[in-house]
């Protein structure tokens, strides 16, 4: 069954799509199932990396929000702020928005960091209890990577996909680069009659244009907002730094300022995902600057805006990010931060490959070229924060994504490399790397800084 590409890009809020969103939707649903029941206390443990970096990610404050009724992707700023002042100084949450019960969060919610659940290491366990104290439900979730969830037997959660078949099924980049030789249709044409099968034109242009408004905006606000980010490691934004100087030296348009621009663009949307912001999962939130970073640059500086040439690049975008969900992870608890980085970079590379006018030959070879050279990337925050070395990581990744576009552009797309054959070395080379690399703030930078988790 292939996933839809409006299940991989979703709007939530940062700073992270595994620690933050998912385990929000996990506790949204779990305050759904039990609306009906007469319960009175909720607890909650935290297991594996959700334990070991949730603080800093914020894991606590989404459980909070999603046991009060508050999704991702809907949720503003004031009712946030609101809902976590009431836990925090009342002691109180409101279930589901239906009835208020007590929640005190350092008793309630347990971080359980030297343990696991079996099958991911993003682990979360919700229980209810009757007035009595008697349990009356219990449900555990994983968060398996970009906001996706699934319950404690690997089912799948809250997608929006039906199970009506699509016209063009694909789970390799073989079958894909088939489909297209075939029917003589692009990547995003393909991936166009797919998702129609679940939503009207109509509907699916107003979504796809919509997920790039809020990507477009959390630029525009990264690029404006000063300050310092939140979590004690008292990071700097640098963005609009870097803006003011671009727009005063006057290089919208010089290519030699590719860099300059591209980094300004990712990291205005990453220091707004580590503030909390709203940004979209491109595929994962800390990897959410790469996607819109080479997106705006083409759209500013290489070719005038077309609502179709954000279309197709999201579109193809989303083919990429499916084969790396499908055949690995997008979860850096699970394969390091080369599930993140090295896929959004994949992921935009090929994208921009494709509105450029490259072959589907071009298109596999420019995603491959993003992902080879990411192979192994770790995954250790300082803090547990999405800030160092995520947020500069962001801005490496779009310019490798561009570098491998204008790469790809630049031959005739043969190579010796197959994007299914990189797919499946990331996922071994995950599965081989050390835990403590993989978002655990263990090892590798994380423990080079005498800092406590915030």
């Amino acid at each position: 069954m292939t996933p839809s590409v409006l299940d991989l890009f979703s709007i939530g809020i940062g700073p992270s799509s595994s620690h933050t969103v998912g385990p929000m939707r996990a506790a949204f649903l779990f305050a759904e199932s039990v609306e009906h029941l007469a319960v009175t206390k909720v607890t909650c443990e935290l297991y594996g990396s959700l334990a070991l970096t949730g603080k800093g990610h914020g894991t606590d404050e989404a459980i909070i929000l999603g046991l009060s009724g508050w999704r991702p992707e809907s949720i503003e700023e004031p009712n946030k702020h609101l809902t976590l002042v009431m836990a925090r100084e009342a002691n109180q949450i409101n279930l589901g928005q239906k009835r208020h019960i007590s929640f005190t969060p350092s008793n309630d919610i347990h971080f359980l960091y030297d343990q696991k659940m079996p099958l991911h290491s993003n682990g979360l366990i919700f229980y209810a209890y009757a007035d009595d104290g008697s349990l009356v439900h219990r449900q555990g979730y994983y968060s398996v990577g970009g906001g996706f969830i699934c319950d404690d037997q690997g089912n799948p959660l809250g997608q929006t996909l039906t199970s009506a078949p699509c016209p063009y099924p694909f789970a390799s980049a073989h079958t894909l680069v088939q489909l297209c030789q075939q029917h003589d249709i692009s990547i995003s044409e393909l991936m166009w009659q797919n998702e129609r099968t679940w939503n009207s034109s109509a509907n699916l242009k107003k979504q796809l244009l919509a997920l790039w408004t809020t990507m477009a905006q959390s630029i525009e606000r990264g690029l404006t907002t000063d300050g310092v980010l939140p979590g004690g490691l008292k990071v700097k934004r640098r963005a609009p730094q870097i803006y003011q100087k671009l727009i005063s030296a006057n290089t919208s348009h010089s290519k030699t300022a590719i860099l300059d621009w591209l980094s300004a663009y990712a990291m205005a949307v990453n220091e707004e995902n580590a503030a909390g912001g709203r940004v979209v999962t491109a595929p994962t939130n800390g990897a959410a600057g790469i996607i819109p970073a080479v997106l705006q640059y083409c759209l500013t500086h290489l070719q005038p805006y077309q609502d179709q040439t954000v279309i197709d690049f999201l579109l193809t975008a989303g083919a990429i990010g499916i084969l790396y969900k499908e055949g690995a992870s997008l979860s850096a608890a699970e394969v390091g931060c080369q599930g993140e980085v090295g896929v959004a970079c994949s992921m935009a590379a090929g994208a921009l490959t494709a509105v450029l006018g490259g072959t589907v030959w071009q298109i596999e070879n420019a995603a491959e070229i993003g992902m080879e050279h990411n192979l192994g990337l770790t995954c250790d925050p300082i803090g547990g924060l999405v800030q160092i070395p995520c947020i500069e990581r962001n801005t490496m990744g779009a310019v490798k994504a561009v570098n491998a576009a204008f790469l790809a552009l630049n031959s005739d797309g043969r190579h010796l490399v197959s994007l299914d054959k990189v797919i499946a070395t990331m996922l071994r080379t995950g599965k081989d790397m050390q835990h403590q690399y993989k978002e655990t703030s263990l090892g590798g930078l994380a423990i080079q800084v005498n800092m406590p988790e915030c």
